[in-house]
């Protein structure tokens, strides 16, 4: 048997909410990919969040349960519709339906425009967001 804390969500002050998030690590585009289809770079663990990167970042959701307002803005999230003004490309549904293909091999269609891609392929569900000064 395992423990499994919960997580809640509040808007009500809390201490955690103040703690920075310590950043460690020294930006470089070798380990860190822009996205093909947004204005900002792939960050595939929090804790890995460069701390010299002043541009847009795609983080995992679970950053929420270490969000520092002081420290992080939360400028919108990879998702099909542009609510945020951050997309730099849409993919057309024949291209959605190629990557499919060439990602599966049967005929189908891969949604490129639901998240954030890098080199044709899809991430997991990212938060966009930048560093206060």
């Amino acid at each position: 048997m395992i423990n499994v804390p919960a997580v809640w969500f509040t808007n009500m002050d809390n201490p955690k909410r103040h703690e920075k998030i310590p950043l460690y690590r020294k930006y470089s585009p070798a380990e860190y990919p822009k996205y093909d289809n947004y204005d900002a770079i792939e960050v595939g663990k929090v804790a890995e969040i460069p701390v010299d990167y002043d541009g847009a970042m795609g983080v995992p959701i679970t950053f929420l349960d270490k969000y520092n307002p002081a420290q992080f803005e939360i400028v919108g999230m990879c998702e099909n519709k542009d609510l945020y003004g951050l997309k730099t490309r849409t993919y057309t549904t024949k291209e959605c339906k190629a990557a499919y293909f060439k990602h599966f091999g049967k005929n189908g269609t891969y949604d490129l425009n639901a998240a954030g891609v890098i080199k044709g392929k899809k991430v997991y569900q990212r938060l966009l967001i930048k560093r206060k000064p």
